[in-house]
């Protein structure tokens, strides 16, 4: 066994395996995995291992069509079989909701080019004969759906690995792993000690043991899984080809050919957890106990549906455990405390995947950041706020509505709250609805009396509509109080503070007291990592202010620039809490609360200082993410109830009151403002999300600057716009395709919202920069239906400036 290795992947999983292969094949061969026991121990083995394209994730359905695909190149490049069948699948909806999210997959498909499209009842009762397709509304099929084999699978991934140099290691359990002051780690096993400049956790039902040796907590938590595969049906054994999948999730279960059977498989409400507290270290090709009484009522439903089922005689029942993160994501990405540590652990549908994680896997350890924002798998979207109660519960529901559909703007309520602010109660008394963000919990919007107190679910305008549109023209017409403290918010001090601000950000940093800049952060391929806020407000004495949910993402940049010697940089996002107060008569409202001048003269936009409000200390920012006349102020938590009071009764005075997250997404959406997540990305270049201006490649070193000045003088491939849309009932949220007239793709919608000031329905979206102009009618798939659109030549709302600058 090798005692160096660039990277030790633990865990001989499907995904282990996977992960090692791809780092070989992108040019790593000096890798090792090591694996306790036999390849597939574990939940990998017993996955029911069905493969499909879509998802309601462009980028992750891009990547499981590369996972499907690569699995016969595999077996073309290594000689092992992996059990390929893709007979197809089709995706049954039984309601106009899920009517809804199939049209929309669909038109997703259009655009990246895959093979996903409806067909008619008669056509699917020809491609599927046993199935009963009454009261289904809508039908799907998708070709190259199916299942592999995951013993073959898995071995493809080894033996690809194998052959490009890397080694394998069965029954060689890990006993420890040490980081070390350079940055490596030491592995530890019975057979020897491996340094490496890399560890990979892979492992799977182990992944909470192997992480606690590092002193890493992960929010993951195990269940048991059934399905059953029925004897051999008659009616498929006369049959001359294999039959496709069914996905009938309105129905709550899944179903496929097995042999001269069904597989069916359910995910019950009734569910059981397993190994809450670790799983047993001498567990391996065991199975549970059945239990099909728990599904019985996902049986009866695919009885009903299938009917050649209910005389089926059932041959084997799989019961094994799945573990599972709080959203049922993988939780992915190098860890941002430590040097050189990458988890890929608690995935679910893995046969889909698995070489989507892998390849991604390889890109981010061998070329520092994966060619696609897969923010949505990355581990730092969980905090330490994500324990065990909260897992259990998030799990809990997730598990339970595996198959619900996840509605645009959804907030579930499982595991809440786990974070609040002092003012949560008094939020609370007003009507807020609440949202989750980085575990805070927020307000989104406000119901008045006699209005429901909780929000509605769906890809239609829901109950919140109204009650948002309310607090929008509040704000434009008199003025507005959001709380914004789940905004990160940083601290730099010391003699090098504007050293290391300049050498970490892309713009140039402010040199006065009392200036703002805005700054993109540049990602190692080029494109935008984040989006930033920085004020100087005194000598030595700067505040940063960034995306909260991104918070410990970003900390992995922040790592990657050593401070100077006596300079601090520290988060104050739990410490303080903020609100921004914007609209014509925000003036008016501040300045009845202090004595300090806040005329345009005394305090222009753009500047920073400290404020006294109401007898608070506040740090006060002259700008607005609403695109109208405001100020952010920031107090220390323990004043935020006091200053919300201040600031809401001198806003009855002039017809101000609490505005939530929600109208704020449609007056930024209005002005044409970006946000990170959305608009901002790695994926895109500064050029293309209109950020080139805040770029400052002559200032010197910064970081990633050659990244960016490798990519700076090429035009933009895709273009940051604003659409004006006919829609009707329903607004795009984002995600959504556009196409040219004829059909041909063009973009897809990042962010959008109801423009309750201008009275129309608008989106920021991405679309090629060669094939679209201003005043370009356009389609945008809502609900997976065309609207017609048009591209603006410039924001909806003050195209000029002039209220922010008032």
């Amino acid at each position: 066994m090798r005692s160096h290795a660039q990277a030790v992947v633990i865990g001989g999983g499907l995904i282990g395996c996977s992960i090692l292969y791809h780092l070989a094949k992108l040019g790593w061969t000096d890798v090792v995995l090591l694996e306790r026991d036999e390849l597939t121990s574990g939940s990998t083995w017993h996955a029911a291992a069905n493969i499909h394209g879509l998802h309601d994730s462009t980028n992750i359905s891009r990547l499981q069509h590369y996972t499907m695909a690569l699995y016969k190149e595999l077996e073309a490049e290594t000689g092992q079989g992996c059990g390929i069948f893709q007979p197809g699948s089709l995706y049954l909806a039984q309601t106009g909701e899920r009517e809804h999210q199939l049209r929309l997959q669909e038109a997703k498909a259009r655009r990246y080019g895959m093979n996903f499209y409806e067909v008619s009842r008669k056509e699917a009762e020809k491609l599927h004969p046993l199935v009963d397709f009454s009261g289904i509304r809508c039908i799907m099929f998708e070709p190259e759906g199916g299942n592999v084999d995951p013993s073959g699978v898995t071995a493809a991934y080894a033996a690809g690995a194998r052959q490009r140099g890397a080694e394998i290691h069965r029954f060689t359990p890990v006993t420890g792993t040490e980081a070390q002051p350079d940055g490596s780690w030491i592995v530890r096993t019975p057979k020897g000690d491996i340094r490496t400049r890399w560890i990979v956790n892979a492992a799977g039902l182990w992944a909470r043991e192997v992480a606690a040796m590092a002193g890493l907590t992960l929010p993951l938590m195990p269940t048991e899984h059934q399905y059953f595969v029925t004897q051999t049906i008659p009616e498929i054994a006369a049959l001359d080809r294999r039959l496709p999948s069914v996905a009938d999730r309105d129905g709550e279960y899944y179903l496929r050919q097995e042999g001269l059977g069904l597989l069916v498989g359910a995910y019950e409400r009734d569910m059981r957890f397993w190994a809450e507290d670790g799983t047993p270290a001498n567990f391996g090709h065991e199975l549970f106990p059945d239990d099909l009484a728990r599904i019985e009522d996902n049986m009866m439903r695919a009885i009903e549906r299938v009917p050649v089922l209910g005389s089926a005689g059932i041959r084997r029942v799989i019961n094994g455990p799945m573990i599972w993160s709080p959203d049922s994501a993988v939780l992915f990405g190098p860890v941002p405390e430590m040097k050189n540590y990458f988890c890929c652990n608690g995935i679910i549908p893995g046969f889909s995947q698995s070489g989507g994680m892998g390849k991604l896997a390889a890109e981010w350890m061998i070329e520092g950041e994966p060619s696609l924002d897969m923010f949505a798998w990355d581990l730092a979207r969980f905090g330490a706020w994500a324990d065990k109660a909260f897992t259990k519960a998030r799990v809990r529901d997730q598990y339970g509505h595996r198959f619900k559909i996840h509605f645009p703007n959804e907030e579930r309520s499982a595991g809440r709250p786990v974070r609040t602010r002092p003012a949560y109660a008094m939020q609370q008394d007003m009507g807020a609805v609440f949202g989750l963000n980085f575990g805070w919990e927020h307000p989104l919007w406000f119901a008045a009396e006699g209005e429901p107190g909780e929000e509605t679910a769906g890809f239609a305008r829901q109950n919140w509509w109204e009650p948002v549109g309310r607090e929008a023209r509040m704000l434009r017409e008199h003025a507005g109080i959001i709380d914004i403290s789940n905004f990160a918010k940083y601290e730099v001090t010391g003699p090098g503070a504007q050293a290391w601000l300049d050498a970490l950000f892309a713009n140039r940093m402010p040199d006065r007291t009392g200036q703002i800049r805005l700054t993109p952060l540049i990602g190692r391929r080029g494109g935008v990592a984040g989006d930033f806020t920085v004020a100087k407000l005194a000598d030595d004495n700067y505040m940063v202010f960034g995306s909260g949910m991104a918070e410990r993402y970003h900390q992995r940049f922040f790592n990657a620039v050593p401070l100077p010697e006596g300079t601090l940089f520290r988060s104050v996002t739990q410490a303080m809490c903020g609100f921004s107060v914007a609209g014509p008569k925000a003036r008016i409202l501040l300045q009845s609360l202090t004595s300090e001048d806040l005329s345009n003269s005394a305090f222009p936009f753009m500047q920073a200082r400290h404020l006294n409000l109401a007898s608070i200390e506040v740090v006060a920012l002259r700008v607005s993410f609403t695109g109208d006349l405001g100020w952010e102020l920031h107090c220390q938590a323990a004043d935020q109830e006091r200053l919300y009071r201040a600031l809401l009764t001198a806003g009855k005075q002039i017809g101000a009151g609490p505005v939530g997250a929600r109208a704020m997404t449609s007056l930024r959406i209005e002005k044409g403002y970006g946000s990170w997540g959305r608009e901002y990305s790695p994926e895109y270049w500064p050029q293309e999300s209109g950020l080139a201006r805040l770029v400052k490649l002559d200032k010197g070193a910064f970081l990633n600057r050659d990244a960016y000045a490798a990519v700076a003088g090429n035009p933009a491939r895709d273009r940051l716009v604003t659409l004006a849309i006919e829609a009707e009932d329903a607004d795009a949220t984002g995600g959504e395709p556009i196409f040219l007239p004829d059909g041909t793709p063009l973009g897809q919608v990042t962010s959008g919202s109801y423009g309750y000031w201008v009275g129309q329905s608008l989106a920021l979206a991405y679309v090629k920069a060669d094939l679209a102009r201003p005043g370009d009618i356009v389609s945008v798939a809502i609900l997976g239906i065309p609207r017609e659109a048009r591209i603006l030549a410039e924001p909806a709302f003050d195209p000029g400036g002039e209220r922010l600058r008032s």
